[in-house]
């Protein structure tokens, strides 16, 4: 189905645009659901020519080794971009990409993309921003993974959900609101799953780790001093 004026609004780089502009591109957008755990890109697919965007829920973006280990580079929520080589590149996919909750993809012809460009300048600095970020991002993980110490880096991926997503008070104290499972932020890290778990036991006075990848927050102080390699 196609997108709404409502829908495309929700998208990072066209929530400035004028209504006209929206309506523009709603007769080029599709709206695709997936369901948690479905994969919506393999590594290696050749991507059609078009913007990727997640509209509602989470995405991870994975890359497997020669050795078959798996590494989640980034985790994406609504509004942001993906898959930038179908805009940009040799239109292949660099990564696998999986719907991490129920989610929602909205896809927008390149065509008509570059037509928006042409008349709103502004979109393709949008555009360079993200990809921008994307690339330190990546710098910031590949740098992490081979020189810094692992409880650094697991209180950083904390620390990073705690500032992206915000927690919340719950019975337990206070949540982080993402829930991160022990594989999850293992593949994340590099590192194994019984090494994460002696790594949150390292951290007991500072988080706890509960069934079903809840987080709770004990302080926060403290957890951005081990984030920053102190």
């Amino acid at each position: 189905m196609q997108a709404t004026t409502e829908q495309l609004q929700q998208i990072s780089i066209f929530s400035g645009l004028e209504p006209e502009q929206l309506a523009y591109l709603k007769p080029h957008t599709l709206v695709k659901n997936y369901l948690r755990g479905e994969i919506i890109l393999h590594e290696g697919d050749r991507l059609p020519a078009k913007l990727f965007s997640v509209l509602s829920g989470t995405i991870q973006v994975k890359k497997t080794a020669s050795t078959g280990k798996e590494t989640i580079l980034r985790t994406l929520s609504a509004g942001e971009l993906f898959a930038a080589p179908s805009l940009f590149g040799n239109g292949i996919s660099p990564a696998t990409v999986v719907s991490d909750r129920d989610c929602q993809i909205l896809t927008v012809d390149r065509a008509v993309l570059l037509e928006m460009i042409r008349q709103n300048p502004e979109v393709a600095l949008r555009i360079l921003v993200v990809m921008n970020d994307r690339l330190q991002h990546l710098h910031n993980t590949v740098h992490g993974l081979a020189s810094e110490r692992a409880i650094v880096r697991l209180a950083r991926l904390i620390h990073t959900s705690v500032v992206e997503e915000g927690t919340e008070t719950t019975t337990a104290g206070l949540c982080l609101r993402s829930r991160l499972p022990y594989y999850q932020i293992a593949r994340s890290i590099g590192i194994t799953y019984e090494e994460c778990v002696r790594l949150f036991k390292q951290l007991q006075p500072i988080v706890s780790y509960h069934r079903g990848g809840q987080i709770v927050l004990r302080d926060r102080h403290k957890l951005e001093e081990i984030a920053a390699g102190d």
